[in-house]
């Protein structure tokens, strides 16, 4: 059996559809998966860069573009009442779900659904609390551990190269992106191409120009 560990913030459309779509992508094949919570805005600030939905015109781009694949692949999804939000209260609350912060399937799919069916605020007080009573987490919400747990999944995803999400590690290797479900499955099947050169040399290619920030 391989395992799988599935980054993720809920703040992030293609998390909730790359979760959705993960058992079919993968049927079949025999894998377990570790569900990490991390803070998506931890990550843009190690690398220096902006979310997609910072950028005018592609933050329109990006919520027309998860609208028609969620379209496309059957996918229950509406934007919430605004976006971004502070999904800081949802990822304690998935991490405070299990004594060593990695939620199961079930606890993580009710967070994204609460973000991403439904069209409503996910940060609304009385939904949050409604949740909270639902999920009942077994640890602290606002206690230290569980923020910490939080930080240890960004800082191990850092560790490993992650850069957004959802990425995916197995055997370390990262597949990010809800688009990379196809190549992890082939991964997973054994595809000969991920035992040419082609996978390692391009972290040795050499840059031609670089912009001044």
């Amino acid at each position: 059996m391989r395992h799988l560990t599935f980054y993720f913030d809920v703040v992030s459309p293609y998390a909730w559809l790359a979760f959705a779509q993960l058992p079919e992508a993968l049927k079949g094949l025999s894998y377990s998966v570790s569900y990490k919570p991390l803070l998506f805005a931890g990550l843009l600030k190690h690398h220096g860069q902006l979310g997609p939905a910072e950028i005018a015109g592609k933050r329109e781009w990006t919520y027309r573009q998860v609208l028609w694949l969620a379209h496309q692949q059957g996918v229950e999804l509406q934007m919430p009442a605004s976006h971004p939000f502070n999904p800081l209260a949802l990822l304690r609350l998935a991490v405070a779900c299990d004594a060593q912060g990695t939620p199961n399937r079930y606890v993580c799919e009710t967070l994204l659904r609460h973000v991403w069916c439904g069209g409503l605020e996910a940060t609304d007080a009385q939904r949050l609390q409604t949740l909270t009573e639902r999920l009942a987490p077994r640890l602290d919400v606002d206690g230290a551990d569980v923020k910490a747990q939080l930080k240890a999944h960004s800082d191990e995803a850092l560790a490993l190269g992650v850069f957004g999400v959802p990425s995916i590690a197995v055997e370390g290797r990262i597949f990010w992106g809800q688009d990379a479900l196809p190549m992890l499955r082939a991964f997973l099947l054994g595809d000969a191409w991920f035992e040419r050169p082609d996978w390692h040399q391009v972290s040795q290619l050499a840059t031609g120009a670089s912009r001044q920030r």
